[in-house]
């Protein structure tokens, strides 16, 4: 099978944003970087299939959240742990405070409805149209809109988002500038 340059190029653009939507699906690197590599091989082999004149990512993002829910229904059988208190036992916290609130983000991410979680990654962190996101997701726009209100409301709520007090510079660099501003 012969695949033109300009298929090949598409492709291989899309793996830093495929995986980064399948670490966020998966909550796991090497599950993501399995999901990924699902993909390209589904997409290799099937295309054909592929329709010219769409979005190739938006067909690779597709191929790879059905694999990923296919995947997720067949572990319906093995042990959860949708607290994490078996993975708090074994994580070593960080040390820097923007890699707690980045786990604190992951965590809330994490407790939202897949639909929710996927449409808000792929407008939000992908930077996907509500179109293709809607076309990805296989609903339309205002399905898609209600999933992303829904999950920003939930994540504010889950991460206790106050906007009065959350919004610009931290702790830390409020009390450097109260402590620089006195004579």
């Amino acid at each position: 099978m012969t695949i033109e340059n300009s298929t090949k190029e598409e492709m291989l653009s899309a793996i830093p944003h495929l995986r980064a939507f399948a670490i966020s699906l998966s909550g796991s690197v090497d599950r993501a970087d399995d999901l990924v590599q699902s993909a390209l091989l589904k997409a290799l082999s099937n295309l054909d299939k592929f329709q010219p004149g769409t979005s190739m990512q938006a067909w690779l993002f597709t191929i790879l959240r059905n694999d990923f829910l296919t995947q997720a229904r067949r572990r319906r059988r093995e042990v959860e742990d949708p607290e994490g208190s078996w993975a708090e036992k074994v994580a070593v916290m960080p040390a820097q405070g923007a890699r707690l609130d980045f786990d604190d983000m992951l965590k809330a991410l994490s407790k939202l409805p897949v639909d929710q979680r996927e449409a808000l990654l792929l407008v939000s962190a992908e930077g996907l149209s509500y179109e293709d996101t809607a076309r990805i997701c296989g609903t339309n726009i205002g399905t898609i809109k209600s999933r992303i209100n829904r999950a920003r409301s939930r994540l504010a709520e889950l991460l206790k988002f106050d906007p009065d007090n959350d919004l610009g510079p931290d702790r830390l660099v409020k009390a450097a500038l109260f402590m620089h501003a006195e004579p």
